[in-house]
């Protein structure tokens, strides 16, 4: 999972959850982000995720992209990235893990070292009797 920190334009300050790929950023209607800035294309740029490669940033035919201030029309991300296109810039980030629940875990290790505990106390008494 990962999230996009918008840092630019009318929606600055936001911050866009990814849990699906691909994920497409542009003006039209049926993108999963849709920025409607200058500059922005109906369907500028698609991020996507392969095994074995990664986070990856495509950009469609004739369009603009630069990842950290260098232009590219593809490109493998990592964590902290900017991407700037049109008038936008968005920061590409991992997102924090969500942590499971452990509270059925820790109260069957206190359960546990209350049967041990138990346990050796019977013992004593059964030794010294």
């Amino acid at each position: 999972m990962i999230q996009l920190r918008i840092l630019s334009g009318k929606m600055a300050g936001d911050i866009q959850v990814v849990r699906r790929f691909p994920f497409n950023i542009g003006r039209a209607a049926g993108n999963d982000l849709i920025l409607d800035e200058s500059g922005v294309w109906d369907k500028h740029l698609t991020l996507g995720f392969q095994k074995g490669e990664g986070f990856t940033l495509q950009t469609a035919p004739e369009t603009f992209a630069a990842i950290n201030e260098e232009s590219k029309t593809s490109a493998r991300l990592r964590n902290g990235d900017i991407i700037s296109f049109g008038s936008i810039k968005i920061q590409f980030w991992l997102a924090a893990p969500r942590q499971r629940g452990l509270r059925l875990k820790e109260l069957s290790v206190w359960l546990l070292l209350a049967a041990v505990t138990a346990f050796q106390f019977f013992l004593i008494y059964r030794l010294l009797k």
